[in-house]
C-alpha cells in the first residue's frame, strides 16, 4: 500500500476547493521540487493521502485519492515537471495539527516532522492509520 501527504496553503488551494471539484478532482500542479515530483511519479490510481493545510492552520484536514497518474503539469513551461490529479474522499472529523503531530512520539520519524517543507511526501502505513484513528476515522479509506 502507498499513502501520501499533499500540502497546500488554504488561501491558494483549500480542502473545500478540492471538494468542490467533485469526482474529476484537480491537477496537483505547480510543484517545482524534484523530490515531490518523484513522489508523484510513484503514485498509483486509488492511492490515498492526507490533505494538509500549510502556513494557516497547519493541520491534516481531509483524505484525498489519486485519480490520474503522473502527467505533464499544465502550468509548467518545462516538460520536466509532472503532477497527478487528486480528488477529495473524506473530511477528517478532528483535524490534527502540526504541533500535535510533532509532540507524538509515534510520529517522530514522519517526514512532515523531519522535512516539513516537502510539499508531496510519503506517509507510512503505520503513520496513516495512526493519524486516522487519532482524528476520529475508525474505518479510514485504504490504498489499493
Amino acid at each position: 500500500m502507498a499513502y501520501w501527504l499533499f500540502k497546500s496553503e488554504p488561501d491558494a488551494f483549500s480542502w473545500e476547493k478540492l471538494k468542490s471539484k467533485g469526482k474529476d478532482g484537480q491537477e496537483w500542479d505547480g510543484v517545482r521540487n524534484y523530490a515531490a515530483r518523484n513522489n508523484m511519479r510513484l503514485m498509483k490510481i486509488g492511492d490515498k493521502g492526507f490533505f494538509y493545510h500549510s502556513n494557516e492552520g497547519k493541520e491534516v484536514v481531509g483524505i484525498a485519492e489519486v485519480c490520474a497518474l503522473a502527467h505533464p503539469d499544465s502550468t509548467a513551461d518545462n516538460p520536466t515537471w509532472e503532477c497527478v490529479d487528486i480528488r477529495a474522499v473524506v473530511d477528517i472529523p478532528k483535524p490534527m495539527n502540526l504541533d500535535d503531530i510533532k509532540a507524538d512520539p509515534k510520529l517522530a520519524e514522519m517526514i512532515l516532522v523531519k522535512n516539513s517543507r516537502l510539499s508531496v511526501q510519503p506517509v507510512t502505513d503505520e503513520e496513516y492509520f495512526y493519524i486516522c484513528k487519532k482524528c476520529g476515522l475508525d474505518n479510514p479509506p485504504k490504498s489499493p
